[in-house]
């Protein structure tokens, strides 16, 4: 069996990160020290705009943490498992690009956490289940499940979602809020369907400098007070107004044609 990993493929401008560790693509700290190299990886490459992270194979996105490591080291290892898996999750949203969880299957505990550290969640029809259920494992969510659910459905739902150890399919998920858009594709045609969407997003149909400004006003002035929130709010703004993608946003608005975003 090939050690757990994380696959790193570009395809033009959209680097497509495969969680690879059979059967259930489970992370290990191994698999999360690789999602971590390939999330900085992402980063620093000019020519990726937008990140899609998936599961191998079509039955699981991720099923969370390897529970029988978990079950075999110590509580000093746990604890600095569970930092570097939040740290690794916050880089991802820190990250100036989108980053769309691509949900092929199953998406419980820890690969739940992995998709709400994602900007947008797209699942596939009749994939699996999503829910928290660590707490009939005795634990709580602590890959940051406990704060970005309570963020994404409100703090009632949330509570009652983890201490019900609540799991149902992905189809609910999307009517709670949770999960952005179920596509009705095939397992072999979804991933495919998942990267035209994310390049829907890229240059030169849309402003990728904006997207990136876009998602950081949100994600850190959405933990700021408001007056703080705004004034980052119009930073972000100038450093837009600035950029010739607005200048040739407006241009094509004015000119009644469809504008060509450079991300510059």
């Amino acid at each position: 069996m090939s050690e757990p990993t994380v696959h790193y493929e570009t395809d033009g401008p959209v680097a497509t990160l495969t969680l690879d560790a059979p059967p259930a693509n489970c992370y290990s700290h191994g698999l999360m020290r690789s999602l971590d190299e390939a999330i900085l990886r992402a980063r620093f490459d000019d020519e990726v705009e937008v990140i899609v992270i998936t599961g191998a194979g079509h039955r699981f996105f991720c099923a969370g943490a390897d529970i029988a490591m978990l079950s075999s080291v110590t509580p000093r290892f746990k604890y600095y498992f569970c930092l570097h898996a939040n740290e690794t999750l916050s880089r991802l949203e820190h990250t100036d690009k989108l980053v769309i969880a691509a949900i092929n299957g199953h998406c419980v505990g820890g690969g739940f956490e992995v998709a709400m550290a994602c900007d947008l969640r797209v699942a596939r029809k009749g994939a699996g289940t999503w829910g928290l259920p660590e707490v009939k494992l005795g634990v709580l969510p602590g890959t940051g499940g406990t704060q970005r659910l309570a963020r994404l459905v409100g703090h009632q739902k949330a509570l009652r979602w983890m201490v019900e150890g609540k799991t149902a399919p992905l189809e609910e998920a999307e009517a709670e809020g949770v999960v952005d858009r179920i596509l009705d594709a095939s397992p072999e045609d979804f991933l495919g369907d998942v990267l035209t969407y994310a390049k829907s997003l890229c240059t030169p149909r849309t402003a990728s400098m904006a997207v990136g400004h876009i998602k950081r006003a949100v994600q850190t002035g959405g933990g700021l007070p408001l007056e703080q929130g705004l004034a980052l709010e119009r930073e972000l703004q100038a450093k837009l107004f600035a950029s010739d993608d607005a200048t040739e946003g407006l241009n094509a608005y004015v000119e009644k044609r469809n504008a060509r975003f450079s991300g510059s």
